[in-house]
């Protein structure tokens, strides 16, 4: 029973989420009935299986250093690890599995995705958990097999769509509050409306 197959079938950014979340379409295919599923998915991204252009792998050489190196530094990443409930089904069942995303340019997925330009992100979906099932001998509870797996391929354009949406034009960086406040002296010091204004500024000075 627990030998599932997991497919995906297709993902969207989520416009009504409070946060950015992206919603994948899962298909989940079971030898016989399903009471109920209890799933826990690990998300990877697998930056090894793409190719970057120019643009691409001078902004990530911030995260894997130079490309040079990348035969031994473009290592999976980590991007999300989340749990929902499979309603009972007999055969095939879809399900929705929303995942929260982080916009964060300090955390290595945000700086991933933010340096891509076009094309598809490789990602690897590792599922875990208990199926519970209803038998001949009564109720049976077992866990998920540790061999299942999917892969997809996430379209950049669909990531861009989501911070679009909740950030349009923008984009996000942790600084320390020392370092705010030298900021916010300046701002104050030069009369400049906006923080974009403070950045601009201090590069045209810094370039000479």
């Amino acid at each position: 029973m627990a030998d599932l197959d997991f497919a995906v079938a297709d993902a969207w950014a989520d416009r009504y989420a409070a946060a950015p979340t992206l919603v994948f379409r899962l298909g989940v295919t079971a030898p016989a009935a399903v009471h109920a599923i209890a799933l826990r998915c690990q998300i990877r991204i697998e930056p090894q299986r793409r190719g970057y252009g120019a643009e691409e792998r001078e902004l990530l050489a911030d995260l894997f250093g130079e490309p040079s190196r990348w035969g031994d530094t473009l290592k999976p990443l980590q991007f999300a690890t989340v749990s929902t409930m499979v309603p009972g089904f007999s055969g095939t069942r879809e399900v929705e599995l929303a995942v929260p995303v982080t916009y964060d340019l300090e955390v290595a997925t945000g700086k991933y995705f933010a340096s891509l330009r076009d094309g598809e992100i490789p990602l690897l979906m590792l599922f875990s958990g208990t199926v519970f099932a209803r038998t001949a001998a009564g109720f049976a509870v077992e866990q998920i097999s540790w061999a299942c797996e999917a892969r997809y391929r996430l379209p950049v354009q669909v990531w861009r769509e989501l911070m679009d949406h909740y950030f349009p034009g923008q984009g996000w960086i942790r600084l320390n509050r020392d370092t705010l406040d030298e900021l916010q002296r300046f701002k104050v010091s030069r009369t400049l409306p906006t923080w974009d204004e403070v950045i601009h500024t201090l590069l045209k000075e810094v370039r000479g």
